[in-house]
């Protein structure tokens, strides 16, 4: 919606008819998509525990990125499976966190890689530094491993659990995605029928009215045929055709009128209609932008400025949906 005060400070609430193109979110049938969201699910097996967030933002497609320990690679192409099943755009990032506790295993500590560390240490700090501290360098992660001989077996039990998680962290961004959807369609709506009034607005003005335009067609003629030299007929004729076609909006106002339903017919159909509605709105925006280089009335300039103004917040609103 425009700022409080823009529709009153700029349009004369007298011209504006009221009733007009009103949809409200009730008569939406399917559910508008938002591509924002966040989901977060837990889990514990075996001594394991895990959490697994997934957070969702606009896309011009479907994007996804996934952080996954070792040895859980495994789950990505289940991951990008489920997630294709529900979603179509938007940029997704999974995380997955693992944690075990501690166990009864055999302790080893990893000598290449200490060895490798103590080098790189000598090599930045010079020969004459003192070595590393031990605590330091026992505190990598990697140096100190617990050796656990059915670790394997463990971690193909957890398959089954993780999956089941992914999934249901996956329906609940699915519907964070839709509520956030409906919040978003309430506000498209009122920003629809904001621009049904001011086209309305703009049709009652009275610069489009074919009477003034005869009038000023009129004047026009009457400096034409006393110019000297007299102007050709022919020439007077393509003149007047001008004078015509910059004055008169209402084509403009036609077509805004017919995008004010398509969108609206959007609005209704709900599901993945993001992209179209973004089309929508270039289209609003080139009838706004010529209703106001036509316009050489002050009313007329102003609500076409105001519209200009509501069209940018509804493409605004408009990236946020699937």
């Amino acid at each position: 919606m425009p700022p409080p005060g823009l529709l009153s400070a700029t349009v004369p609430k007298a011209i504006i008819p009221q009733g007009t193109f009103v949809r409200g979110p009730a008569a939406i049938a399917n559910p508008i998509v938002s591509m924002t969201g966040f989901a977060r699910t837990e889990g514990q097996l075996e001594g394991y525990s895990w959490t697994i967030e997934v957070k969702s933002v606009n896309g011009r497609s479907l994007d996804t990125r996934f952080r996954l320990p070792s040895g859980f690679d495994g789950l990505e192409p289940v991951a990008r499976t489920e997630i294709a099943r529900r979603f179509k755009r938007g940029s997704l990032n999974l995380l997955l966190t693992v944690s075990r506790a501690t166990t009864a295993g055999q302790v080893r500590i990893n000598r290449p890689l200490l060895n490798q560390l103590m080098a790189l240490a000598r090599e930045f700090a010079g020969d004459n530094a003192p070595p590393p501290r031990l605590e330091g360098l026992l505190g990598v992660r990697g140096v100190i491993e617990v050796l656990d001989e059915n670790e394997a077996a463990k971690l193909e039990e957890l398959e089954a659990p993780l999956v089941a998680s992914l999934k249901l962290a996956l329906d609940r961004l699915a519907a964070a995605r839709t509520d956030e959807g409906q919040r978003l369609a309430g506000v498209l709506t009122s920003q629809l029928e904001e621009i049904a009034a001011l086209v309305s607005a703009a049709s009652a003005s009275a610069a489009t009215q074919p009477a003034l335009l005869r009038t000023r067609l009129r004047a026009q003629l009457a400096i034409l045929t006393d110019a000297a030299p007299a102007v050709p007929e022919e020439r007077l004729a393509q003149e007047l055709a001008l004078l015509v076609a910059r004055g008169d909006v209402r084509e403009e106002l036609d077509r805004l009128r017919a995008h004010i339903t398509a969108a609206f017919e959007l609005l209704t159909i709900g599901d993945t209609v993001g992209r179209r509605l973004d089309f929508l709105c270039q289209e609003f925006n080139r009838e706004a932008n010529t209703l106001c280089s036509k316009s050489t009335d002050t009313d007329l300039t102003r609500i076409g400025l105001a519209l200009k103004a509501t069209i940018e917040q509804l493409r605004e609103q408009v990236q946020n949906i699937e």
